[in-house]
């Protein structure tokens, strides 16, 4: 073979590789990890912006759609880092179990970074580690392309802000995922009073088409309304122990006055 005619094949090796990487993210998860996925998760994958809050019913599977994104994001681009954050390691744990088993659909290895024990290291130089939501181990990430933050609900506010810069470089993308746990906290703010940048999902356990009727009337009479509303039907309920509500507190207060004088 002529050096002409070998630098003109790897031109068209690199070009299809190129190609490869643009590749559809749900076709990319329905082909190449074999996901199932319902409209409305087409239709958050499709749709999903940079700052995505995700208020679903439990078995949804918010996670396992969320780490075939994440799986992607490093799969087609190289070199980056999806910090996946979550209440405890064990959760951070299950995440990463899911990413890896995807991860061996695509014929890969699957291995650890070598620094995180919770991690998933790809040949492309990109890496996906999980963490318990404590803010000390989140420190010393920076470029992160994407942060998950699963049962984001129950995750410290303080855990945010270590979180947030992370993508100030990057332009990185931040998506929270959860069922709901009181009207408190980052999850429950930026649902509520976040502003255009947030796109919310919320799917319900009766608009979900993989959960029967019949087993939600099982768990209703089982549980409170209020513990039924909280993890079937997205809604979000006063802090237990609470002296006032806090929306009403919130009403209370007139952003204009800059300065108290006494």
């Amino acid at each position: 073979m002529s050096r002409r005619s070998f630098i003109n094949r790897r031109v068209r090796v690199i070009f299809r590789d190129k190609s490869l990487k643009k590749e559809d993210l749900v076709s990319f998860v329905r082909e190449r990890l074999g996901l199932d996925l319902d409209e409305q998760q087409e239709r958050l994958l499709r749709e999903g912006g940079a700052r995505v809050l995700m208020n679903c019913t439990r078995q949804w599977g918010k996670s396992t759609v969320t780490a075939a994104k994440a799986v992607h994001r490093a799969w087609t681009e190289g070199g980056v880092t999806v910090i996946v954050v979550s209440p405890s390691a064990r959760q951070s744990g299950e995440f990463l179990r899911k990413a890896k088993g995807f991860v061996r659909k695509l014929g890969a290895v699957v291995r650890g970074d070598g620094d995180n024990r919770l991690s998933v290291k790809l040949g492309n130089g990109s890496r996906i580690v999980g963490l318990p939501g404590l803010e000390a181990t989140v420190r010393g990430f920076s470029a992160v392309s994407l942060v998950v933050v699963d049962e984001a609900a129950r995750v410290k506010d303080e855990m945010f802000q270590a979180v947030r810069p992370m993508l100030a470089v990057s332009g990185g993308e931040l998506w929270l995922l959860s069922t709901p746990a009181g009207q408190s906290g980052y999850f429950w703010g930026s649902g509520k009073f976040g502003g255009e940048e947030w796109q919310r999902v919320s799917v319900r356990a009766d608009e979900c088409g993989r959960i029967s009727k019949e087993f939600l009337e099982s768990e209703r009479a089982g549980m409170t309304e209020k513990e039924y509303g909280q993890e079937y039907l997205c809604e979000f309920h006063e802090v237990d122990g609470g002296i006032f509500d806090p929306e009403a507190v919130r009403d209370m207060v007139d952003a204009s006055v800059t300065e108290l004088l006494i």
